[in-house]
C-alpha cells in the first residue's frame, strides 16, 4: 500500500523560503510541517521574523537543534583525524574541534542542518512519503542541478511559479516583512559568522552589528584556524578601519596605492 504524502516547507526564514510558504498558503497547497533547522547562528531580527511569521500564518513552526551547539563543535569536539591530515601536519595532532568551516569544510552546514533534518525525516519515513519543499528560485538554475535538488521528492514551487529572487524579495516586502533591513546590506541572511561571506558582507557585519563582531573576533582568538585564508577576523577589523581613514582623505579603494599601504598597515600592527 502507497503511504501518504507528508508535505513539509523547509524554511530557513530567507525571503525565498518565506515567500514560498506564503505562495503555499495562498494557494491551498497542502502543509503538514513546517520545518526550520536552527543552527543558533541566525540573526537576532532572523528570529523575530520567525515569530511574526508564525502569528501571521496562524501555523506552528516546527525548530529543531542538532545535539550539540556550534561552539562545541568548533572548540571542543573530538574530532578523529589520521596522522597524515593536513590539519595534524599543520596545526598538531592535540587541535580539538572542527575549527573555522571552510569551502571545503562545511562540517556546520552538515552538524547543524543536514543530520537534524534526516533524523526527524527519519522518525516520519515509516508512515509517510515525505515531500520536501525548497525554496530556490526561478532563475538559480545552478543550485536545481545540484545532485540533492534533482530528489523526486523534492518540489520547487518558485520555479513552478517562476518566481526570481527579486520577486521573492519583493512580494515579502509587499507583505510588510523587511527583516529589520537586513537585505539591505546582505545579499542572503544566513548565519551571520560564516567565514564564506563576501568581504562587502562582512564590513557591513562590522560597521552595523558590533556586538556580533565582537562575538567573531572573540572566537576566532579562541580557535587553530584562521578566520579565512587571507585575513582573521582583527585583520578584516584594521583592513576596514584603514579603508574609512583612505576614503576620509579622498582616496579611492581599488589603487595599486591603496593595497600597498593596507599591506603596510597590517605587517606594521602584526609587528
Amino acid at each position: 500500500m502507497d503511504k501518504p504524502e507528508y508535505c513539509v516547507v523547509a524554511l530557513s526564514g530567507g525571503k525565498d523560503s518565506t515567500a514560498m510558504l506564503l505562495g503555499m498558503i495562498d494557494r491551498g497547497m497542502q502543509i503538514d510541517c513546517i520545518l526550520f533547522c536552527d543552527t543558533g547562528l541566525e540573526f537576532p531580527a532572523m528570529y523575530a521574523h520567525l515569530d511574526r511569521l508564525e502569528k501571521d500564518t496562524g501555523r506552528q513552526i516546527t525548530r529543531i537543534r542538532a545535539e550539540h551547539p556550534y561552539e562545541y563543535l568548533m572548540f571542543d569536539a573530538p574530532v578523529r583525524r589520521g596522522p597524515d591530515s593536513p590539519i595534524v601536519r599543520r596545526y598538531g595532532a592535540g587541535s580539538l574541534g572542527y575549527g573555522w568551516p571552510g569551502p571545503r569544510q562545511r562540517w556546520c552546514t552538515t552538524r547543524l542542518k543536514d543530520m537534524p533534518r534526516e533524523k526527524f525525516f527519519r522518525e516520519l519515513r515509516g508512515r509517510y512519503r515525505i515531500k520536501e519543499h525548497i525554496g530556490i528560485a526561478a532563475d538559480e538554475q545552478y543550485r536545481l542541478e545540484r545532485e540533492r535538488n534533482r530528489n523526486p521528492d523534492h518540489v520547487h514551487p518558485l520555479v513552478e511559479w517562476g518566481m526570481t529572487e527579486a520577486d521573492c524579495l519583493r512580494y515579502c516586502y509587499e507583505r510588510g516583512y523587511d527583516w529589520d533591513g537586513l537585505y539591505g546590506q546582505f545579499r542572503r541572511v544566513s548565519c551571520w559568522c560564516c567565514p564564506l561571506q563576501s568581504l562587502p558582507e562582512l564590513r557591513q557585519l562590522y560597521h552595523n552589528h558590533p556586538a556580533l563582531w565582537g562575538q567573531l573576533k572573540e572566537w576566532d582568538r579562541r580557535t587553530w584556524r584562521k578566520f579565512r585564508a587571507d585575513y582573521s577576523v582583527e585583520e578584516l577589523e584594521k583592513r576596514f578601519d584603514f579603508e574609512d581613514e583612505w576614503q576620509k582623505a579622498g582616496k579611492p579603494l581599488r589603487s595599486r596605492a591603496f593595497f600597498s599601504a593596507l599591506k603596510r598597515r597590517l605587517e606594521t600592527e602584526d609587528g
